[in-house]
């Protein structure tokens, strides 16, 4: 595991898995025509769906960590925190 502790890989996974988990979401949810018709209201849905796509984050820095991989959950961490400020910034 410790070819993989890269810093850049964690920023890498911190920045893709949220998008990746959010499409997910927004595709078993129903929510592509509330995204086609930009019926999202400011501070609910679009709030909502950034903090839901940052969970799979936070379990992967959970689970670096316990595993003793420490730049990599630091890079993951640092990944997911545009999707934390973008969702403080919306609930504003």
């Amino acid at each position: 595991m410790d070819r993989f502790d890269r810093y850049w890989i964690g920023i890498l996974i911190g920045l893709l898995l949220p998008a990746l988990f959010g499409l997910i979401y927004i595709d078993m949810m129903g929510l592509w025509y509330a995204l086609k018709e930009l019926q999202f209201d400011r501070g609910t849905i679009l709030n909502k769906l950034l903090l839901v796509s940052v969970f799979p984050d936070l379990a992967l820095i959970f689970v670096f960590y316990t595993t003793d991989t420490w730049r990599l959950a630091k890079g993951v961490l640092v990944g997911s925190m545009p999707y934390i400020i973008a969702s403080v910034l919306v609930s504003l």
